[in-house]
């Protein structure tokens, strides 16, 4: 059999039967790389993926891949790291089933959703494409995988539009009840059952309150940190969340910090959150802020051309969250309107935003940088740095990086591992401490670590 003309069948047939947001999403990224006797074996990118194609593509996978091959195999769900040590000791991991949807009756608007955050138009890269990724399972399978579901990282990265994109698939594919509020909103109907009838009831608004919140099939819940202001909108939420949990509802959550750095929330709730999956939003890397601002510029139809440079630019000037960069596209293009250049240049750019932005480039001892001097200490390139290679030219230097990376910056070990082709955290670790160990025995290495460190000043 030949592998690759079965796996561009099965993709070809499949896309057929898919939404582009599931295809580009769960199937796009793999490959078919071994038929043996007992199994077809397909390298998927995340542990997600693993698990959602599993429990909600299997039956069709089979049913397209047995209708090509005319052979009923078990289909395998491998990491490209699992199938090495597959093949090294033959140890097959293999994976089960299954799919729902529902008939739409929900609206947008009375799921308080902004009808403008989709999957379609989340712009996605390394720093959060494993966010996309779980949140769209979580759209796929509400209340089955990932409960309760908890994103965070700094404003401006995208979790409102991640969540609200979650909220408008499922408002738009299935029956389901959903609600998205902020946790203000949580904080100011709870204050509202305290309100009386005129015989001095307040039963009517503790019914209002409970049937808004209780009786749905999802909550999305925004900046779930200011509660820590309402010790007793806490107890409420507890309670909420206890009875949403244990209908089997889905449950989806933001804040800018982990549930184990809100310290200003009860341990109860910050035990719940930790139930179910955790997932970080990232900064923009280079290449993904890149993305965003001609994805904006698209959608703007801005009919002046921009250069490279000046998109390289605007990417560098604004490194931190998405809402600057569009902040400081917006205020570019209005600069070149009103003095009527017909093409925005790398020194129209920088006119534009003179004094407008304190910024942190990629002029410091950012990953970068260090990423960018290594190569060039060991005539290798960056891209190498990044790639799966393991020769020893290549690998070493790839360790030194990762050492420094780690140790003059802030960046935590799944970040760094990110800016190295996506590298799993305990890789980085283990690199950090060879490095670590090496210096100690090798004098030689030692001086090279203080050479590098003088030519990143």
């Amino acid at each position: 059999m030949n592998i690759e003309n079965i796996w561009n069948k099965f993709l070809n047939l499949i896309k057929t039967r898919l939404s582009s947001l599931s295809y580009n999403t769960w199937f796009s990224s793999s490959k078919l790389v071994e038929i043996n006797e007992d199994a077809a074996i397909i390298i998927v990118p995340t542990i997600a993926h693993k698990k959602h194609l599993s429990e909600s593509y299997m039956d069709i996978i089979e049913e397209i891949f047995n209708n090509i091959t005319g052979t009923n195999f078990n289909i395998e769900f491998l990491l490209e790291n699992e199938y090495e040590m597959v093949k090294k000791e033959n140890v097959p991991i293999i994976e089960e089933n299954n799919e729902e949807i529902g008939v739409p009756h929900n609206s947008i608007e009375r799921a308080n959703l902004n009808p403008d955050y989709t999957f379609e138009n989340f712009i996605v890269g390394e720093s959060n494409r494993f966010a996309q990724a779980t949140s769209l399972a979580v759209a796929e399978n509400p209340g089955k995988m990932f409960n309760p579901l908890f994103i965070y990282g700094n404003s401006g990265l995208g979790k409102t539009h991640l969540m609200q994109a979650i909220g408008n698939y499922i408002v738009k594919n299935t029956n389901k009840k959903v609600l998205y509020v902020t946790s203000e909103d949580f904080i100011s109907d709870f204050l509202g059952i305290n309100k009386r009838d005129k015989d001095g009831s307040n039963l009517d608004y503790i019914d209002l309150f409970k049937d808004k919140y209780r009786n749905i099939d999802v909550l999305i819940i925004d900046d779930i940190q200011f509660l820590g202001t309402a010790p007793k909108t806490q107890n409420e939420f507890f309670n909420t969340f206890n009875k949403l949990y244990d209908d089997k509802k889905q449950i989806i959550i933001s804040s800018d910090s982990s549930p184990d750095d809100l310290k200003n929330l009860e341990d109860r709730l910050r035990t719940r959150f930790n139930w179910g999956l955790k997932v970080n939003i990232f900064p923009p890397d280079n290449e993904l802020r890149k993305e965003i601002l001609r994805k904006k510029l698209a959608n703007m139809d801005f009919e002046r051309h921009i250069s490279d440079d000046a998109i390289e630019y605007i990417a560098n000037m604004c490194s931190s969250d998405v809402r600057s960069l569009e902040g400081a596209l917006t205020r570019v293009c209005a600069y070149s309107t009103i003095f009527f250049q017909e093409e925005i240049t790398l020194d129209l750019a920088i006119e534009a935003l003179k004094g407008t932005i304190t910024h942190t480039t990629n002029f410091k001892n950012d990953i970068q940088k260090i990423q960018r001097v290594v190569a060039e200490y060991y005539n290798v390139t960056v891209d190498d740095l990044k790639s799966k290679k393991r020769i020893a030219t290549i690998a070493f230097p790839r360790q030194i990086a990762i050492y420094l990376s780690r140790n003059l910056t802030d960046e935590s070990f799944p970040r760094i591992g990110m800016e190295f082709g996506g590298r799993d955290h305990s890789t980085v670790i283990h690199s950090v401490d060879k490095i670590e160990r090496e210096i100690k025995e090798n004098k030689q290495l030692e001086n090279i670590i203080k050479e590098i460190k003088e030519k990143l000043k």
